[in-house]
């Protein structure tokens, strides 16, 4: 192909808008990453780099426990810089526990964040960022129909997220999932402007995680990376009217597929040894890699069914206690979202059979038999879940065929999600997917 010198002229000087009934663009963003044995050493050097002068270390008190947010605040100090800890964040954080450290964020002077935790300190951290940089409530900035879905205008502070679980991959993402507990419901906030400028991933901060909490943040892990890599492609959406209109859930796509896979593969390999043997360091590495990378994954394309499930599963719950977390009623994200898996990805698999069966194949590590069909990927699920010890379905944690409506309204709430499921999913298949899930062996 010969390429002239050429450059086209249109009225007024604009240039039109590709016009097609479909999507044409795809969308990838992640932070930079810095991933290694010590990388927690130079998270002061990496402020002062930002220009940050007085932070705010953002942790739960377990986390706060451990010696991880001190040798970090050392880290701080050592490098010139003033730096407090807070640790009032909650497991699972709602609007209630945000309000809080919101409050306490606003009267210091702190011009940078460093989140340190679990999922639930990065959401945290990411929302005192938001509600820090502008008026404005929560709700206000809570993804519609529960909340405002107004969009953050203003530039937030340099934010600094260090996972201390393979789990979320919160640390890559532009999502902040809140518990809404008036309405008994979990619902999200996602914006570019949410996603920390930094993550510092020490896969020796995971060696202490117990092993109910491992099992469940690499379930969480796994279903990022299968939601994504099975979502809606990009261009199967309908066009987005102009570019800032585009939703950063932009579907599957090939650089993000990329992550999915290789994220697959190590879960299925390193999951059960890290459960096993918390001191497996080969095990903790691999599996801290992997969370980095589905963050860069499904942070772009999108999370689709399970993840929608999970909010009201969790938001609803009355009595569970999970081994290894706090005392307290509560479904972990990980089992929330792994609960409804096989049965969304049995409902899901008509889309497109060969990346499930793709899916099935790099989570069980050997090649699967196509006439297995909707169920390879279902019983791959169900062998490394029984392996690891988790619930037996979401009626473990209390539910039943009374709870379903309920579920299946809050599901569907979920907009975010349901975006890029790429089946349309009905009231109906909904409540098929949850009565299915009751007990998943």
């Amino acid at each position: 192909m010969v390429f002239h010198n050429y450059s086209p002229r249109f009225p007024g000087g604009s240039v039109p808008r590709f016009d097609h009934p479909t999507e044409t663009v795809f969308t990838w963003a992640a932070p930079s990453l810095k991933f290694g044995l010590g990388a927690l050493a130079e998270i002061g050097e990496d402020l002062h780099e930002l220009g940050v002068t007085n932070a705010l270390i953002i942790t739960d008190p377990g986390v706060a426990a451990s010696d991880v947010p001190d040798r970090i605040a050392h880290a701080v100090k050592a490098a010139g810089l003033d730096v407090q800890i807070y640790d009032g964040v909650a497991v699972e954080p709602t609007d209630a526990s945000i309000e809080e450290a919101v409050a306490f964020a606003r009267s210091g002077p702190w011009d940078g964040y460093v989140a340190v935790g679990g999922g639930s300190a990065m959401d945290t951290a990411k929302a005192v960022n938001l509600l820090t940089s502008h008026d404005g409530s929560l709700m206000d900035f809570i993804a519609p129909p529960i909340g405002g879905g107004r969009a953050p205008d203003q530039p937030l502070k340099p934010l600094i997220a260090v996972p201390t679980t393979a789990g979320t991959g919160s640390e890559a993402t532009t999502i902040c999932v809140v518990d809404l507990l008036d309405l008994h419901l979990k619902a999200g906030i996602s914006h570019p402007r949410l996603r920390p400028v930094l993550a510092v991933v020490d896969p020796l901060t995971t060696l202490s995680v117990p092993p109910e909490v491992t099992a469940a943040s690499g379930m969480d892990v796994l279903t990022h990376a299968a939601e994504s890599y099975t979502a809606l492609s990009f261009d199967a959406r309908p066009a987005f009217p102009n570019a800032k209109a585009r939703a950063a859930f932009c579907g599957a796509n090939p650089i993000s597929d990329v992550w999915c896979e290789k994220a697959m593969e190590l879960v299925g390999t390193h999951l059960r040894k890290a459960v096993m043997n918390g001191g497996d360091l080969s095990a903790r590495y691999g599996m801290a890699y992997a969370s980095a990378i589905t963050g860069m994954g499904f942070g772009n394309a999108g999370t689709h069914i399970p993840h929608a499930n999970a909010y009201p599963i969790a938001g609803a719950v009355e009595n569970y206690q999970a081994a290894g977390y706090p005392e307290m009623p509560m479904v972990p994200h990980g089992q929330a979202v792994a609960s409804t898996a096989m049965a969304a990805f049995r409902f899901t698999y008509p889309a497109d059979p060969g990346r499930h069966l793709r899916a099935a194949e790099l989570i069980g590590g050997r090649p699967v038999d196509p006439d297995e069909g909707a169920e390879a990927l279902p019983r791959v699920l169900r062998e490394l879940m029984h392996d690891i010890g988790m619930p037996n379905g979401i009626s473990a944690f209390g539910y039943g065929e009374d709870h379903l409506d309920t579920l299946v309204s809050g599901a569907l709430k979920q907009s975010r999600q349901l975006s890029v499921v790429p089946r349309p999913l009905t009231a109906e298949a909904a409540g098929r997917i949850f009565r299915e899930s009751l007990r998943n062996w």
